[in-house]
């Protein structure tokens, strides 16, 4: 990818405004690259996701319940390849679940899949992985150090945006997922991942730069 595809990339993501020619440490430390960071400043509480269902088709009542009955991250998997309630399973070719080591304690979550994650049935593998490969290696980090996913586990024909309710439906499951992974620090990539984990509305350009804290039930 040249320096032009890239920039390109990070303002479909919503990186539309440079604040300075270098980047920002937001860590009041240096740690090792196998540890984590700390905040740099108190994380600012948000509430805990509350069921969808009251606001949502029915169609989400069912997720709800077939995540809540996934034990494990084997049977999360299980339970979203037999469920039928997304209409974007009909149209793609493989489920994209996680990639990664989910006992790394970061997790890492965009927007959906694209061709080249279809293809493959894992996330972040195409433009945008090769691009997040190389930030994270930027900071002595890579694939083993963290786990990826995304809200929708199913690439919506064309690459176009998934719908409120096709987000709504797969919530559960990315809820789910982060209770049964409990990382310690989640990083949401782009405004579609920022809304549905933290339900904010304030936009990713208001957030950017804010550490949030997520209860995990």
């Amino acid at each position: 990818m040249d320096a032009l595809a890239a920039l390109a990339l990070q303002l479909e993501w919503g990186a539309d405004e440079a604040l300075a020619d270098t980047p920002v440490v937001r860590f009041a430390a240096e740690a090792p690259p196998a540890s984590l960071p700390a905040p740099a400043s108190r994380p600012v509480p948000v509430p805990a996701p509350a069921p969808v269902s009251r606001i949502a088709p029915p169609v989400v009542s069912r997720a709800e319940q077939a995540a809540a009955a996934a034990d494990s991250l084997a049977a999360l998997r299980a339970a979203l390849e037999g469920f039928e309630g997304c209409t974007l399973r009909d149209t793609a070719t493989n489920l994209v679940f996680q990639d990664g080591n989910p006992d790394a304690g970061l997790m890492i979550v965009g927007e959906g899949p694209g061709a080249e994650e279809d293809r493959a049935g894992l996330p972040f593998v195409g433009p945008s992985g090769r691009l997040l490969d190389r930030m994270l290696g930027s900071i002595g980090l890579d694939r083993t150090r963290c786990v990826i996913t995304n809200v929708i586990f199913w690439r919506p024909p064309g690459n176009r945006t998934p719908t409120d309710t096709e987000v709504l439906t797969c919530l559960p499951f990315l809820l789910r997922h982060v209770s049964l992974v409990r990382p310690q620090r989640i990083v949401l990539l782009g405004a579609m991942a920022t809304k549905a984990i933290t339900g904010n509305t304030d936009g990713i350009r208001k957030l950017r730069g804010r550490w949030l804290e997520l209860p995990v039930p």
